[in-house]
């Protein structure tokens, strides 16, 4: 396990949005920390009341949004218009090509969310949107956001990543058996868990490569994102 700090990340601060980045993004960078297998981002970005991201491009890129509290209202040019709330994950594969932008539309109410990028496997695909509401998902357990095939109702992505997502309340136990050549990412959210009989906090991470087994114990109430890499 190689453990990566909270205040180990990256953090810019500009007044309408304070950012912490796990990996080198934008004018934050790191050698060290370019990625993770295919993931490539994750921002932790808190955005101020009625500001927001304008219009600006992507491409060839998965781009997955987790909101941990607040509302952000989406558009993009594929013609999409939407406000996601606590709990919703957002997908947009970027493909050839596609423009959108991301407000906090609420007057008083920062938006908390999780910004995560990850290399798809296929360049050049026709842009794509999906979202599914996680508010009222399983505590204690693994709940699967993302993968390969869209297998268990999650979302379909183009690479062979898993995200898995676990609410904890203190002493919840949870396991995800990493299969031989897989690696694992995990990422504390928010509140405290023990992963492997680490104690980690809200913004810490751990690689996690040759291991068979991860086991997650909650010891404060807390949100976990694991993501199982190729």
């Amino acid at each position: 396990m190689k453990i990566l700090k909270s205040n180990e990340r990256g953090h810019a601060s500009h007044g309408w949005l304070d950012s912490y980045h796990t990996f080198s993004f934008a004018d934050y960078y790191n050698p060290q920390m370019m990625g993770y297998r295919s993931l490539r981002v994750i921002n932790d970005d808190l955005v101020m009341p009625g500001m927001g991201f304008g219009a600006h491009p992507h491409r060839d890129m998965e781009i997955i949004t987790y909101i941990l509290s607040g509302k952000l209202e989406h558009k993009d040019s594929m013609g999409n218009g939407r406000v996601i709330q606590t709990g919703d994950v957002q997908y947009m594969a970027a493909g050839k090509g596609v423009q959108h932008s991301e407000f906090n539309p609420s007057k008083d109410e920062a938006v908390h969310l999780l910004q995560i990028w990850i290399v798809p496997d296929t360049k050049g695909v026709t842009p794509r949107y999906a979202e599914k509401s996680f508010k009222d998902a399983s505590p204690g357990a693994l709940n699967l956001v993302t993968s390969k095939t869209g297998r268990d109702g999650s979302i379909a992505i183009h690479q062979d990543a898993e995200l898995w997502l676990a609410r904890l309340a203190p002493e919840n136990r949870v396991a995800h058996k990493l299969n031989a050549g897989r690696h694992a990412w995990v990422h504390i959210a928010e509140g405290e868990v023990k992963v492997n009989g680490k104690t980690l906090v809200g913004g810490d991470a751990t690689a996690i490569d040759n291991e068979s087994n991860i086991e997650l114990v909650g010891v404060k109430p807390s949100q976990v994102l694991l993501f199982d890499l190729n």
